[in-house]
């Protein structure tokens, strides 16, 4: 066994509630952050409770890090506090009579002996999560996104082992949401901690993810790298309608401070963005929405459009209209999907209306240019810095495939 591989989750389990029955058979590296997706009420809270202890299965086995939480057959069950794991809910359940602080702070004495000395060190958190200057307020004098951040703080000084995220985001308006993102890829790249993160919405996925767990009808049915699981059937949301995308990964080639644009290195290609805050050789992931990409026929001349991509059409996708492309269900949406192979690894989306794949005869195996804006591709939206958990899972995939 190589002792530099990261630790695994493996969970094989059966557990039945009333007429619904969930079942879960995963092996998954223990790193970086692995997104629960599907539909409401398909499965994923009943596999983050299960693995907390909050709900016993009726069959099975539960393994994280090397150790045994559950095994019904051999009589197995770890109590909730001996599995040194942080919870976080969507709504923060902070103790009102504490202050921040005073939350924060009864995570650290949750953690007992696992502090001693703290893996996740207090100021680093309050640092990591903009707490600094709440340390002193009252739960009910804060905002949605505040509350969520000390909950946040308070189970990562916790020291868990694994960090376990239900939905923590779907009580927040939309403006809070976006508060409070950044902060979670913060969590997730400035911390060696493996987050299991439960979502319906497409974008966290999309914009935190490196690994997926899919479930449907209560059975997890596919579990891997983001990347890979783009394609399967039960992943149609992620990349569905005109805001579908594929995402890129590269690394910082180097940059223009004059012309205020980086360039990324990306498989086969390049791609110059807006000016980015990071070292050259890092690396990055990209979403490019499949509404930034246009396509050109000929190698495309005197354009204002800087990104210019060859590759070949590898199909066209047909799209059904939702109800604000179309009044009433069923009827084609006025746009089609085109996806478009670049590199070995990499293909690109574009949506092109019906009108203009009929005109150009779009087809698979046509070769095309892709064109982006580079103000497209602006940091906050759609860059994200890949942190060294991420990429250790990746690195193990890679491994284990090869």
């Amino acid at each position: 066994m190589d002792a530099t591989a990261p630790p695994r989750l493996r969970v094989a389990t059966r557990k039945r509630l009333g007429g619904f029955e969930h079942r879960c058979e995963i092996d998954l590296p223990l790193a970086g952050l692995t997104a629960l997706f599907g539909a409401s009420g398909a499965g994923k809270s009943t596999l983050v409770h299960l693995v907390a202890g909050l709900l016993r299965p009726d069959s099975g086995r539960i393994e994280v890090g090397g150790e045994v939480f559950f095994d019904s057959a051999r009589g197995i069950d770890l109590p909730v506090h001996r599995r040194a794991l942080g919870v976080v809910f969507q709504d923060a359940r902070l103790f009102p009579h504490l202050s921040v602080e005073g939350n924060l702070r009864y995570g650290l004495r949750r953690a007992g002996a696992r502090a001693q000395p703290a893996r996740v060190p207090f100021d680093a958190v309050v640092a990591l999560l903009g707490l600094g200057a709440l340390l002193t307020r009252a739960p009910h004098t804060l905002s949605g996104g505040e509350r969520q951040r000390v909950a946040l703080g308070r189970a990562l000084l916790a020291q868990p082992r694994l960090l376990l995220m239900d939905e923590p985001l779907a009580a927040l308006d939309a403006p809070r949401k976006a508060e409070v993102l950044p902060y979670i890829e913060r969590l997730r790249d400035g911390f060696d901690l493996p987050v299991l993160y439960v979502s319906h919405a497409a974008d966290e996925v999309l914009r935190l993810a490196s690994a997926l767990v899919l479930f449907e009808t209560g059975t997890a049915v596919a579990a891997g790298p983001l990347t890979e699981l783009l394609e399967h059937p039960c992943a149609a949301p992620l990349r569905a309608g005109a805001d579908a995308g594929a995402l890129v990964h590269g690394r910082v080639a180097g940059h223009d401070a004059g012309d205020g644009l980086s360039t990324l290195a990306c498989e086969g290609f390049a791609l110059r963005v807006p000016l980015l805050d990071l070292p050259p050789g890092a690396p990055v992931r990209l979403r490019i929405p499949a509404r930034e990409v246009a396509l050109a026929l000929s190698p495309p001349v005197d354009l204002s459009i800087t990104n210019r991509i060859e590759g070949r059409i590898e199909r066209v996708i047909e799209r059904v209209a939702e109800r604000a492309d179309a009044p009433g269900p069923g009827r084609p949406a006025p746009h089609v999907e085109v996806q478009v192979r670049v590199g070995p690894g990499t293909v690109l989306a574009a949506a092109v209306t019906r009108e203009s794949a009929r005109r150009l005869a779009l087809a698979p195996g046509l070769r095309c240019w892709c064109l982006v804006k580079s103000v497209a591709l602006h940091a906050d939206a759609l860059l994200l810095a890949r942190g060294r958990a991420a990429e250790a899972a990746e690195a193990d995939q890679a491994g284990r495939a090869g």
